[in-house]
């Protein structure tokens, strides 16, 4: 296993784990998330591939923006450090998005995706007051009500699934600094990756948890339909935080993708 910390645009950092062996997967986590998000999978996963996680910019040991910055040029400079032409992308919730949108920028790069409650750039989310709550507190720079909220929201099946220590520790410490991760974030394209689901040629599975938000499942199943050959797996008791809640099961569905 090695640590590094990779340069990025505007004088920052990434912190990265590389381990394992065999052909590269990337693990990417979510908003609210760092890379402890793979803790209960990527032992398993390393002894298939040589995977690397990486706190993504802002969030768990990488700096906070100071400049302009986009997620899929922070994993093209992961990509380009570590030397890795091609990968398997792993990405849950804005890592699932990332990853999507990544592949239809850089198809070249990428091997096969596998979208894990994944969110989608271009689409629409109805309004609710739950979510309309949780955007509210992302917003308000108020670290306790997003965390709150996040874990409300998205960790539903509460402290009596698996992994709750470790997602309510994570979504803590986290919720601390979104708000500066995201300040720099911008996006370039003005077409949403729904709209061109058609063109993604890899081998894609998609997963969702029963028990995660409504709209999750309603994206995982336009994902499902739109991509070419794409597979769409279920995994019973697991709720936005399938990692930590189901490793097992979905590390089974990573590996057999």
């Amino acid at each position: 296993m090695t640590i590094e910390y990779i340069p990025v645009s505007g004088g920052g950092s990434l912190w990265a784990e590389k381990t394992g062996g065999g052909a590269p997967m990337v693990l990417l986590h979510g908003s609210v998330h760092d890379s402890r998000l793979w803790d209960g999978v990527l032992p398993a996963l390393a002894r298939h591939h040589t995977v690397i996680r990486y706190d993504a910019r802002g969030l768990g040991r990488s700096t906070p923006p100071t400049a302009p910055f986009r997620y899929e040029d922070d994993l093209l400079a992961v990509l380009d450090h570590f030397g890795i032409e091609r990968t398997a992308l792993v990405g849950l919730s804005m890592g699932g998005e990332v990853a999507l949108d990544f592949t239809l920028e850089h198809p070249e790069r990428v091997r096969s995706l596998v979208l894990v409650a994944a969110s989608a750039s271009g689409h629409d989310w109805p309004d609710s007051p739950e979510m309309d709550a949780y955007m509210a507190a992302d917003r308000g720079n108020d670290a306790g009500r997003l965390a709150e909220t996040e874990l409300t929201v998205w960790a539903s099946l509460g402290d009596r699934a698996p992994g709750w220590a470790a997602i309510e520790g994570m979504v803590t410490e986290n919720a601390k600094v979104r708000v500066a991760s995201e300040k720099d974030h911008v996006r370039f394209s003005e077409v949403g990756a729904v709209e061109l689901l058609e063109r993604v040629a890899v081998p894609t599975t998609v997963v969702v948890g029963d028990h995660d938000h409504p709209e999750i499942d309603v994206i995982a199943r336009r994902l499902a339909e739109g991509i070419p050959g794409a597979r769409l797996e279920i995994v019973a008791a697991a709720d936005h935080y399938l990692p930590l809640r189901a490793p097992e099961r979905l590390t089974e569905i990573i590996i057999r993708r």
